[in-house]
Formats: C-alpha cells, sequence, structure tokens
C-alpha cells in the first residue's frame, strides 16, 4: 500500500517516473529523436560539470597520473566534457582528441552507427580498439611533455 496516496500498489509494477525514464531511455535509441536526447543530455552534463569545476577543482581525478604522474590513455576525458561545458572547442580538441570522437560515436548511435558497430568482426574491434587506446596515450604521453619527438 502506497501510504502517501492511501492506494494500493501492485509489487513489481513500475512507478510513474520509473515509466517516463523507461520511456525516455527507449527513445534514445530512436534515429534523430534518439540523437537529439543523447547529445541533449550530454551538453547538459557538461555544462553542469563545468560550472561544478569552476566552483570546486578537484585537481587530478586520474589514479594513474595521480600517483605516478603518468597519463593513462583515457586521461582529458573529462576535461573534454567540462572544456565544451565551459564553451572552449579547442581546449577540448586538444585534451583527447579520441574521447571526444567516442563522444560523437555514443551520441551519433541511434543514426545506424552503432549498428554497423557490432557488425565488425570481434577480432577486428579489439584490434582497433587497442589501435585508439594506443594513440590516444601517446597523445597524451606528448601532451604532459613526457613523449619528446
Amino acid at each position: 500500500m502506497d501510504v502517501a496516496r492511501g492506494t494500493r500498489v501492485t509489487p513489481g509494477a513500475p512507478t510513474a517516473p520509473a515509466r517516463m525514464l523507461a520511456s525516455f531511455t527507449a527513445a534514445a535509441g530512436d534515429g534523430v529523436r534518439g540523437v537529439a536526447i543523447r547529445t541533449g543530455s550530454m551538453a547538459v552534463a557538461a555544462v553542469l560539470a563545468a560550472l561544478v569545476h569552476r566552483a570546486h577543482d578537484p585537481g587530478i581525478l586520474c589514479p594513474l597520473r595521480r600517483f605516478t604522474g603518468v597519463p593513462c590513455p583515457l586521461c582529458g576525458g573529462t576535461t573534454v566534457f567540462m572544456e565544451l561545458g565551459a564553451a572552449h572547442p579547442v581546449r577540448a580538441v586538444l585534451a583527447n582528441p579520441f574521447a571526444l570522437a567516442g563522444a560523437i560515436g555514443l551520441a551519433t548511435a541511434p543514426l545506424g552507427i552503432g549498428r554497423r558497430w557490432w557488425t565488425i568482426e570481434p577480432r577486428a574491434r579489439t584490434a582497433l580498439l587497442g589501435v585508439v587506446l594506443g594513440l590516444s596515450w601517446l597523445w597524451q604521453l606528448a601532451r604532459f611533455g613526457l613523449l619528446q619527438w
């Protein structure tokens, strides 16, 4: 029984917020509407992250970089979103272009890119991800001055 409303609730029945969230997440997988929902959600998250970062800078978030001084291949991923949220697209690209490309791929997946990704042979997907992570790591090492050309 829902004491606040004085009504019976069927066990396992989704509540109104749960139904709304389910319809929202289902729509995020549908074509252009899905891209708009994903892009809008990412934009809101980026702006909120930038506002929080402006008020409180937590310092280095990457545990590998914090304890060893060496950046990981994913370093700069958070910075990408904070810089985009602060309306600094060039700084976002310079922080980690691979993370930015991944976010764009995730946002545009409902247009068919996501289905194409899963049609690639698993070994080829793994190799592609390995190459991208390797390039991302080289980018980060150069960005932090640990890789001299």
